[in-house]
């Protein structure tokens, strides 16, 4: 990281650039982010932020590359990253296990500076298990709705116990699941086919799938929580909201 060169050798990458290091899903950011311990070591450059690190700041090596750990780039993001984003980052920490719901969590706690409300909201929500960022989205989308938060990756079995599929977000004691399907288009014959074998299958188990679209998602969440609200009332569901909570819409814009 040429970045680096310009510092002293205490100098690591930091914020973003210690997220790309971590192969952390984050947004794309154009500048370089270099962390120092000291007010003297900060240097000025086009395309370079350079920041000043609470003592507390541990560094690691990645591929010879000095970075902030796995735990402190989780803290550094939270003033710069959305709720939903942050969280998304503290589930691909723990699924890559660079780091633990518990970890994330009491260091949160225990920080003070800017960003700790964030830090300690988003680590919370962190789950062991998740593989996507549209899984985390997704599961957010539905618990700050006022919703019954669902399972995370649950493996579901037959009755002699031979493994059948593995759930994104599942109700087991309601047998609904949740799935995300991102494709505009299905024209792969092989895995409709697939797709149209496992849901014969999760009939004969019982068990109802939902499927959230892409155009579901991100242009009307709204009538996807509202269709997940009625499978979940007709399923036997006993401690649903009387109506859906407006957190989600501070959290989830609306694409048009």
């Amino acid at each position: 990281m040429a970045a680096l060169l310009l510092h002293t050798p205490s100098a690591f990458a930091s914020h973003f650039s210690a997220a790309r290091h971590l192969r952390l899903p984050v947004p794309h950011a154009a500048e370089e982010h270099v962390s120092v311990f000291e007010q003297k070591d900060r240097r000025s450059q086009r395309g370079l932020r350079s920041h000043l690190a609470p003592s507390c700041v541990r560094v690691t090596k990645v591929r010879g590359v000095r970075v902030s750990s796995a735990v402190d780039t989780f803290l550094a993001l939270a003033p710069v990253l959305s709720m939903v984003d942050l969280v998304i980052v503290g589930d691909a920490l723990v699924r890559l296990g660079l780091a633990t719901e518990r970890e994330l969590r009491a260091r949160a706690e225990n920080s003070h500076e800017r960003g700790a409300i964030r830090a300690r909201t988003a680590a919370a929500l962190v789950r062991r298990g998740v593989d996507s960022p549209m899984e985390t989205r997704l599961r957010l989308l539905i618990v700050l709705a006022g919703l019954p938060e669902p399972e995370v990756n649950r493996i579901l079995r037959d009755a002699g116990g031979d493994w059948v599929i593995r759930m994104d977000l599942s109700y087991p004691w309601l047998k609904l699941m949740i799935e995300y399907d991102g494709r505009q288009h299905a024209h792969d014959v092989g895995q409709w086919n697939r797709d149209l074998e496992r849901r014969e299958e999760l009939d004969r188990l019982g068990w109802r799938l939902l499927v959230v679209t892409a155009k579901g998602f991100f242009r009307h969440p709204d009538q996807t929580l509202l269709r997940l609200h009625g499978a979940l009332r007709d399923h036997g569901c006993t401690d649903l909201p009387s109506r859906l909570s407006d957190e989600w819409r501070r959290h989830f814009p609306v694409a048009r």
